[in-house]
This record gives C-alpha cells, sequence and structure tokens, in this order.
C-alpha cells in the first residue's frame, strides 16, 4: 500500500522551520519535491497571499486547485507532476505573469485563456497532439515567451518542417520559442517605446 502524500499544510511548516519565516508573508514560497510527494494542491495554498512565486514542481499533483487566495500570483511552478488539464487557473487569471508546467501530461489547453496577463509558458515534454488545442494559446493577449519542444505536435511539425512557420503566425506577438527569437520576414521597422 503506497504511503500517503505530504499535505500542503505540512510542506509550508517544514519550509517555515528551514527558512525561518511565515509563508504567509513570504514573496516566495518552494514547496517542490516533497519526500513523499505533494499529491493534491489542498486549501492551505489560500494562506499565501503575499506570495508572488509559488514552485510545487517535481511532486504528484493532478490538478490545479485552491489558488483563490494567491491575490498577488506572478510565477506559477508546477513543472513534473501529473497534472492533465489546465482548469483551476480562473483564480489567478488576472495577475499570473508565468506558468511553467513542463513535463505533465497535459493534451488540451482548455482553461488557458483565462490568463490575461500570461507573458511567459513553458510546457515542453506535454501531450498535445492537436493543432486546434494550440490555436487556444492565441486567445492570451501578452505571451511573449513560449517553450513547447517535446509535445506530440511539435515533434509532428518540426519532422514536416512547419513547426516554426506556423507558430509564429498563430501567435503574432509572441518573441521567443523554445529559447529561440522568433524572426519574422515581413519585420516592421517599428520603434521600441
Amino acid at each position: 500500500m503506497a504511503g500517503k502524500g505530504t499535505t500542503i499544510k505540512e510542506a509550508l511548516q517544514k519550509w517555515e522551520e528551514k527558512m525561518g519565516a511565515k509563508a504567509s508573508e513570504s514573496k516566495e514560497v518552494k514547496i517542490f519535491g516533497q519526500i513523499p510527494p505533494i499529491e493534491k494542491m489542498d486549501a492551505s495554498l489560500s494562506t499565501l497571499a503575499c506570495c508572488e512565486k509559488l514552485s510545487l514542481s517535481t511532486n504528484c499533483i493532478e490538478k490545479i486547485a485552491n489558488l483563490n487566495g494567491l491575490k498577488n500570483l506572478k510565477i506559477l511552478s508546477l513543472g513534473r507532476n501529473n497534472i492533465k488539464s489546465l482548469t483551476g487557473l480562473e483564480a489567478v487569471g488576472d495577475t499570473l505573469e508565468e506558468l511553467w508546467i513542463s513535463y505533465n501530461n497535459i493534451e488540451k489547453l482548455k482553461g488557458i485563456n483565462v490568463l490575461k496577463r500570461l507573458k511567459v509558458l513553458y510546457m515542453s515534454n506535454n501531450q498535445v497532439k492537436d493543432s486546434n488545442e494550440f490555436g487556444k494559446l492565441a486567445d492570451l493577449p501578452v505571451l511573449e515567451e513560449l517553450v513547447f519542444v517535446g509535445n506530440p505536435l511539435e515533434e509532428k511539425e518540426t519532422a514536416e518542417g512547419t513547426y516554426r512557420d506556423n507558430v509564429a503566425k498563430k501567435l503574432p506577438k509572441l518573441k521567443k520559442l523554445d529559447g529561440v527569437p522568433v524572426i519574422r520576414e515581413e519585420a516592421e521597422d517599428e520603434g521600441e517605446s
């Protein structure tokens, strides 16, 4: 029988002891790689009202939940978990600027559209296969940087030689794709203001 996972509350207590700080007053909280791993984003997260950067990577979290108390969250790191969907982000839709969610099991991008301020999306090594799903990223008005390598769609289009061009067309504001600046053929001569 598998042991019980670490709860968010337990992880926060451990973090506070180690850091000598109150999680509820801290701007950055890292509770990644817990042993045993965190399995649920439970309601204890709502105590993190001051948190701007939350790291929960390398755990066994299956779904995004309980972000409603995180009124100042700008960066959410959830890489290397078992997350299958992007629902649950509504509560941070007006503040989140970066979502790090590589190495999960995400196939559909439903729910990403709520992130109106998202500038950076790291979602390499997920399961996105369908270009219609990819099109949902076009709903993100300020997305500038995307890491998408290692998704079946990227692998297929890279093999066909169409990947970078397709992405540049679908996401006209994108400045960086998979770590490389996006060069557009029809470069505008707009001065940076």
